[in-house]
């Protein structure tokens, strides 16, 4: 996990919004690009849905992983 995992998740969770990667990009100071491909992983983990073209949503796993109840070493995420 990286930190613009956790900002990605946190801002998804926090808006309760169906978000594109360049909404998040603006809001979390990461490039559209960086993003997008954050999200794939993200989606590839579980942790987040694409919902539409375009658009992501956190899923009851993602709100695991920000309780604390799901550890970052249970994922299969790769960092880049």
């Amino acid at each position: 996990m990286t930190q613009a995992d956790d900002r990605i998740l946190e801002t998804l969770e926090s808006s309760g919004l169906k978000l594109s990667p360049r909404i998040l990009s603006v809001n979390i100071d990461y490039s559209r690009h960086y993003v997008s491909r954050r999200l794939n992983k993200l989606q590839e983990a579980g942790l987040v849905d694409k919902v539409d073209d375009g658009l992501y949503q956190i899923t009851q796993k993602g709100s695991d992983y920000l309780s604390g109840s799901l550890d970052a070493d249970d994922l299969q995420l790769d960092d880049d």
